[in-house]
């Protein structure tokens, strides 16, 4: 029960008499002694009622002269309320015609010529004519006389406000003792409904109407709906403060015996103020991250540690960064989704070129997670050649969806620690990468990238690819636990990416829980889409050239794509690009004005070799295949798919077979069965068995710096091979893959879209492909099905049929 200003009322019994003129005594609510014309004093924000004693505070000019003029003859002045406390200088038109006629108690006049009244009720007036506006109000007035009929009705309303008044009182600790000692000696129903109506907590126009009601009954009735108000909400806020302060939990009381602790260190001189202070903040950024209650109570125990470990200490610091790290993880943030397929549709195609499949897979992805936000999506895995746009996706991912984008590189990791931590009992330990990107990217839902995981490694420090299974299995990854943080974290709001170029050498495990998408090579006309869409552009702004300077003709594209580049991607079709930029830049360069306008440069065919000098791949098939015992294989290498020429000759010896070309164990066995199986097919042949053990065979692999290893060159080893003994020449414009058994039969074999585009770049005209591998062609390119010959064989007699000259036919 406080009134709505800073001034306190506090109610009080009759004037003493050395306080008041005695003609201006009144005793109890009595109009006696109020005269009929009355200086009149406005109040802001303030209702004065009869009964009460209340300190002004006046300062408006006008005012203080009403004071000076009127007080030497009468105490007695009109207050009346302001109907806007804004309004500077009042008229009667700005006040509320109801007011109170009151005494002044005392007069205290302050340093800055304002002065402080305390004046006492006496009566209610209405204004009836103005006697004088300046330079103050002088009024008439009429005083008004309360209506009181009494009643057992009035006497219980009157009990029931006693009561409720009294109770909120109790519930009010801040208000004064004799507040209570007033309400209680309060006999006059009028006269406690004004006491209690001055110290409502209501707005100036409530306040003044309860001035203005002169039916006590219906006062009392109103005052007692706005106190028992008052009063719920005091018992909802005391309600409020006892379950707070049942609640309060042994964290909050540990801290308060903290403090007492320092206070005590203090004093005793032992305190450290500013590792005092970096505790504090410890536990500040603790509440605030909001990790789990198990990880909580872990780094409690720690932070009590620390407070008993000297700071020099070399624990101190393994303690502190632990903590530092805990605080700093993103336990609880999480970056909000952008599910908005169209849009995502769009990104994805601004950034790469085809791939419909890989993006068709994508935006399923997206659908699922719109659809179901808490469920637990696959692990992909991006499998293809290098610069096919692989890493660029999971940053395309990342943007649709709205979250942040991490990679990881795992090439050459060999250290098991590197994904699970260090533990803390390591001098320089630290998190795994994971948490260290997790604490990095301040969500616990990023996108993360894991590049190159086919070229993990293990060794005595561990298997790096067996710590992975838990992270990439998305019905255990919920309670990661990494060594150095030693407590579980949820990684199943992570959207995990991987990549790799070749997924034989992945653990079988790893790749289980991975779905693979293979992302093929690319045409040449897809190069040619590429480069002039996104490479050109790119690579002429980072060399300081526009379309003003130079502009690329597609022939002279069509070039570099052919002559100077093969591979599946196109990194190094934008190194080329950007070795004939620098050479526009620097003829521009040293022009005689860079910066004026000028013809701009045609980049052609011969301004291209000029620049990369003379063409570093050409077509040398027919050269390499000219002579019998020459083949032309398909292979399929981590980055992509390459041809690959087979030569054999033979020389008098006793039967042995030489292999040569840094071949691997598999690719050796196909060679062993490939002569094998002539050997045994000899008689089909016309060929005297005898022969096989009066000459060495000699089998070659050329580009011999390079490991090659498989099954797939089976086919291609056996046609080099009857080729040599047949002495007919195999076909310049044939390729070939598939491994072959000793029963004769052609096996299916891996990799046939990226076969085929290296037979089509290699300028072949037909491929050889295992019949089985038939099902695969949907895959193919639409620009290979359209330049190739696709023929399909199950046997090695199908194959002879088709592979050799039969031009060259020995007679």
């Amino acid at each position: 029960m406080c009134p709505r200003n800073a001034r306190t009322t506090t109610p009080q019994p009759e004037p003493p008499p050395e306080q008041t003129d005695p003609a201006d005594r009144i005793s109890g609510r009595t109009a006696a002694g109020v005269p009929g014309l009355l200086p009149v004093l406005p109040l802001r924000d303030t209702v004065m009622f009869p009964g009460t004693v209340m300190p002004l505070g006046v300062s408006r000019v006008a005012s203080l002269k009403l004071l000076d003029d009127a007080l030497p003859t009468s105490k007695v002045i009109g207050l009346l309320a302001q109907r806007q406390p804004s309004t500077e200088e009042p008229i009667l038109e700005d006040l509320y015609p109801v007011g109170t006629a009151a005494v002044v108690l005392k007069l205290i006049r302050q340093e800055d010529r304002s002065v402080t009244l305390l004046v006492h009720g006496l009566s209610r007036f209405q204004v009836t004519d103005a006697e004088q506006e300046q330079p103050y109000l002088r009024l008439k007035i009429k005083t008004l006389q309360e209506k009181v009929r009494q009643s057992k009705k009035l006497a219980a309303a009157t009990k029931t406000l006693r009561e409720t008044a009294l109770e909120l009182t109790a519930l009010s600790p801040n208000l004064p003792d004799q507040v209570e000692n007033v309400i209680v000696t309060l006999e006059e129903p009028g006269h406690l409904a004004d006491f209690l109506a001055a110290n409502l907590d209501v707005d100036l126009a409530e306040k003044q109407r309860l001035l203005e009601q002169l039916d006590v009954a219906k006062r009392i009735a109103t005052v007692q709906r706005l106190l028992s108000r008052q009063l719920e909400m005091a018992r909802l806020q005391q309600k409020i403060h006892e379950d707070v302060q049942s609640t309060i939990t042994d964290t909050q009381r540990r801290a308060y015996l903290r403090e007492q602790v320092k206070a005590i260190q203090k004093e005793l001189g032992e305190g450290d103020d500013a590792a005092s202070e970096q505790i504090a903040e410890l536990r500040r950024k603790l509440d605030d991250a909001d990790p789990p209650q198990k990880v909580l109570a872990e780094a409690e125990r720690d932070l009590r540690r620390l407070e008993t470990i000297h700071p020099a200490s070399p624990e101190y610091s393994v303690i502190l960064t632990y903590l530092e790290t805990v605080a700093e993880l993103p336990w609880k943030r999480t970056s909000p989704d952008n599910l908005d397929l169209d849009r995502a549709r769009e990104i994805l195609d601004r950034d790469h070129y085809d791939l419909d499949k890989v993006k068709r897979r994508l935006i399923e992805y997206l659908a699922v997670r719109k659809l179901n936000p808490a469920g637990r999506g696959p692990i992909l895995c991006f499998v293809g050649p290098p610069g096919v746009g692989k890493t660029s996706l999971g940053q395309s991912i990342a943007d649709a969806l709205g979250r942040t984008f991490s990679r990881l590189s795992f090439g050459g990791i060999r250290d098991e620690a590197e994904i699970r931590g260090h533990r803390r009992t390591y001098i320089g330990a630290m998190p795994g990468r994971i948490i260290q990107e997790i604490r990095r990217t301040g969500t616990r839902n990023p996108v993360m990238m894991l590049d190159e995981i086919d070229k993990i490694g293990a060794d005595f420090r561990g298997d790096p690819a067996s710590a992975l299974l838990e992270v990439l299995d998305p019905r255990q990854n919920q309670a990661f636990v990494d060594r150095y943080l030693d407590v579980p974290f949820d990684l199943s709001q992570v959207i995990f990416i991987a990549t790799a170029n070749y997924m034989d050498p992945v653990p079988p495990a790893l790749r289980d829980r991975m779905e693979v998408i293979e992302i093929p090579g690319y045409t040449d006309e897809d190069k040619l889409h590429i480069a002039r869409t996104y490479l050109v552009p790119r690579q002429m702004k980072e060399n300081g050239l526009t379309t003003r300077h130079a502009r690329f003709n597609v022939t002279a594209l069509r070039k570099i794509i052919a002559d100077y580049t093969r591979e599946a991607g196109v990194r190094e079709l934008e190194r080329r690009i950007g070795a004939v930029c620098r050479g526009v830049a620097a003829e521009v360069a040293v022009g005689p004005d860079s910066t004026t306008d000028h013809k701009p440069i045609a980049i052609n065919p011969e301004r291209v070799r000029e620049v990369l000098g003379p063409e570093r791949y050409v077509r040398e098939v027919a050269q390499r295949v000219s002579v019998p015992g020459v083949v032309t294989g398909l292979a399929y290498t981590p980055v992509g798919g390459e041809v690959l020429f087979i030569e054999a000759t033979r020389y008098p010896g006793k039967g042995h077979l030489q292999l040569t070309g840094q071949i691997g164990d598999v690719m050796k066995e196909s060679a062993q069965a490939a002569l094998t199986l002539l050997r045994s097919k000899a008689e089909q042949f016309d060929l005297d068995p005898r022969q096989f053990s009066e000459y060495d065979v000699h089998l070659h692999v050329p580009a011999g710096a390079v490991p090659k290893d498989g099954p797939s060159a089976g086919v291609a080893m056996y046609t080099a091979l009857a080729s040599l003994w047949l002495d007919r020449s195999v076909r310049y414009d044939v390729a070939m893959t598939g491994e072959i058994t000793l029963r004769g039969l052609v096996l299916p074999i891996g990799g046939v879209k990226e076969k085929t585009l290296a037979a089509m770049r290699a300028g072949i005209r037909t491929v050889i492909l295992p019949s089985r591998n038939e099902k695969d062609m949907p895959d193919v390119a639409d620009e290979a099905r359209k330049k190739l010959r696709f023929i399909f064989v199950e046997s090695v007699d199908d194959l002879l049929k088709v592979a050799l000259d039969k031009r060259h036919a020995k007679r």
